[in-house]
């Protein structure tokens, strides 16, 4: 891991895109290059369908999202990250996998919360899901299918949150482009 030590305040970047857009791909660059930590609201929930010995597909990660929700708040994953990132020590903080208005009720509000749109072309993004095989219905997914899980309740206000986005990052190139414009976005904030 190549660590670099910047004289900024803590900075939060919280990343939104569709399905496969390279959300994660970002947050672990940033953890791997910049010495930061990332924080997902999947990986929670992914704690929970583990600790269960509950596939990890799709369509649990949704049925557990909207049960803790509907028992606990709408941003009870929101108020929890929150709290987790304010007492982290890391500077550089990522968030990926932020999807819902409820996702930013609590992170916007922590200093240094910045929201970066991760956007690719759905060709693309189908071929790196089915790829990559995250989860284990993945990598047999039709690209009809593909585009119907874009309907349903975790995919829907994705563009909402996208639009109040401060930057803007197109994945539609090499990992190498990719990387390029993270650097420039950390940059800015040196």
């Amino acid at each position: 891991m190549m660590q670099k030590q910047f004289n900024m305040n803590k900075i939060i970047f919280g990343f939104v895109g569709q399905m496969a857009s390279g959300k994660d791909t970002a947050a672990n660059y940033l953890a791997e290059k910049y010495g930061g930590k990332n924080f997902s609201f999947s990986g929670m929930l992914a704690d929970v369908l583990k600790r269960f010995y509950l596939e990890i597909t799709r369509d649990n990660y949704i049925k557990i999202s909207e049960a803790l929700r509907e028992k606990f708040g709408e941003d009870l994953m929101s108020k929890t990250l929150a709290e987790d990132i304010s007492s982290d020590d890391h500077q550089i903080i990522s968030v990926s996998n932020v999807r819902r208005p409820s996702d930013v009720a609590h992170l916007k509000n922590l200093p240094g919360f910045v929201l970066v749109e991760i956007f690719a072309d759905p060709k693309t993004r189908y071929e790196r899901l089915t790829k990559r095989g995250e989860k284990s219905d993945d990598k047999s997914k039709t690209y009809e299918q593909f585009l119907a899980d874009h309907q349903r309740s975790t995919e829907l206000t994705i563009n909402e949150i996208a639009q109040t986005a401060k930057y803007k990052i197109d994945n539609n190139g090499s990992l190498e482009e990719l990387y390029k414009q993270l650097d420039d976005l950390i940059s800015k904030f040196k």
